[in-house]
Order: C-alpha cells, then sequence, then structure tokens
C-alpha cells in the first residue's frame, strides 16, 4: 500500500468550511483536493474531490483519439460521485437541445451559451458519467468525488467573465453539443456494487467492504468517503495491491477506481 500525497487547490469557485473528515482548515476557498502518483508512476486515472458554491467553466473536453493527434497521452472520460448537494445545488451536461458548433462558438462569445445547457438539480447518491465531447459545467452546492482519466486537458468555453483563458477554436472540432443521455448514470447509496467496469477506467462504491474487481484492474486507489478503510484515513487515498482489497473492512463507506488492462 503507497498513500498518495495530498494536494489542496484554491478556486475562485471553491468554500471555506469544508468537511471535518479532509482536514482542512483555511480561510481561503478551496475547490479541489487531489492525489499525487509517486514519483516516476504515471497513474493514467485520477480521482479529486471538488466543492463549489459557484458555477465552474462551461467547459468540454476531447476524447482519445484528438487528444493524441495534439500531443496527449490520452483524452478524457470523467464521472461524478454526488456525496452532498444543497437545496440550490445544480450541474449542467450536455444541451437542452442538439446545437451545431458553430453556433454553440458565437454562443459562448456573447454568454447565450448558459441557455443551452441543460441544468439539473442532482442530489446525494446520484451517480454521472461525463464522456469526451459532452458540454457540462457543475454548479453551486455540491461535494463531488470526480474519476477521470488523467490528463491536464480542459477547453473553457465560457467562464463567467473570470480572468482565464479560453478555448474556442479548440473547442470548435471537438465539442458534441446535444442532450445528455447516458445508459452508465444512476446512483449508488447502501450497498456495495461496481458502477463502471470500463472501457476507460474502472470505479466501486463499496459499503463495508469490497467487491471482486475484473482480472484486469491495475493501479487500484481506495478513497475512503467517510471513515477510515483498509488503514487509510477518510479523506486520503493510496495505492493498493488486489491482495490488499480483499482484505478491506470499514465501518463506513469507500470508493475504489482502478485502471484496465495494460
Amino acid at each position: 500500500m503507497i498513500t498518495l500525497e495530498t494536494k489542496i487547490v484554491e478556486k475562485p469557485w471553491g468554500r471555506t468550511g469544508l468537511p471535518a473528515r479532509f482536514g482542512v482548515e483555511s480561510k481561503e476557498k478551496i475547490g479541489e483536493i487531489w492525489f499525487v502518483p509517486p514519483a516516476g508512476r504515471e497513474l493514467d486515472v485520477m480521482a479529486k474531490y471538488l466543492f463549489t458554491s459557484e458555477r465552474l467553466s462551461i467547459q468540454v473536453h476531447p476524447d482519445d483519439e484528438t487528444a493524441r493527434a495534439r500531443g496527449y497521452p490520452r483524452g478524457k472520460d470523467e464521472c461524478w460521485l454526488v456525496l452532498d448537494s444543497h437545496v440550490d445545488a445544480e450541474l449542467g451536461i450536455g444541451t437542452v437541445r442538439p446545437v451545431a458548433a458553430d453556433e454553440l462558438i458565437e454562443a459562448a462569445k456573447d454568454g447565450t451559451i448558459v441557455d443551452l445547457i441543460d441544468w439539473k438539480r442532482p442530489k446525494a447518491g446520484d451517480f454521472i458519467y461525463n464522456p469526451a465531447e459532452t458540454v457540462h459545467a457543475l454548479g453551486p452546492g455540491l461535494t463531488v468525488l470526480e474519476v477521470q482519466q488523467a490528463v491536464d486537458l480542459t477547453y473553457r468555453l465560457f467562464d463567467y467573465g473570470r480572468p482565464r483563458e479560453l478555448h474556442l477554436a479548440q473547442s470548435r472540432d471537438v465539442v458534441d453539443a446535444v442532450p445528455h443521455r447516458d445508459p452508465r448514470d444512476g446512483s449508488f447509496g447502501e450497498e456495495t456494487r461496481i458502477l463502471l467496469d470500463g472501457p476507460k477506467f474502472g470505479l466501486a462504491w463499496c459499503v463495508g467492504e469490497a467487491p471482486a474487481l475484473p482480472d484486469d484492474a491495475r493501479d487500484i486507489q481506495l478513497l475512503p468517503v467517510d471513515g477510515a478503510a483498509g488503514g487509510v484515513a477518510s479523506g486520503a487515498c493510496a495505492l493498493v495491491d488486489r491482495s490488499e482489497v480483499e482484505a478491506i473492512r470499514s465501518d463506513g463507506r469507500f470508493v475504489l477506481a482502478w485502471s484496465i488492462g495494460g
């Protein structure tokens, strides 16, 4: 078992007063907590916690083929486990109708893209899969565990006037602006279940103990959500071997995320 270094990231849309299990006391707005792989070891799956008080940028990620053509190791599919949501929480995924790329880019320029996004009211226990090329944005009032392909590759379309770079030209031939319908979407609760088994990565929601993992699972990450698991503190992350997975026990809930094959 290798415990990963925790990295705390301030964001303009973040929050103060994070849950005690994260052990963070800051007067600044914390938006992300993520975990640094051991030196010399690259992971192709990344997990991070997100804490929101405002709408994040409207954005899109390229798929594997486009990302590699542009010099990146992979594209980015990602998914969200909604751990907590306030009454005003929202997230946007997909568009309210099919939108041509040129129309979407023009809407990003004048801000009317906000009205094209399909804004939803998530609740704790929701699971949402966000494939590459999907227009999306988290909104306020959320605590989310995001699991994704590990690559620093986000194209911002609109950012509510924040002084950050936009990527309209790069997005034009990437975005697939259609209503979001994904059979992997669903919920998690008080029973252990595998939420994803590929093709980009695997993910299990675990209550008390872990399920049997697929034979091709590798680089398994353990993330205790609300109580220690396998000797790892809540809010932390560790790489574990398959033999260690079978022995994990917890009085709370935890997540396992893993790479596929290779």
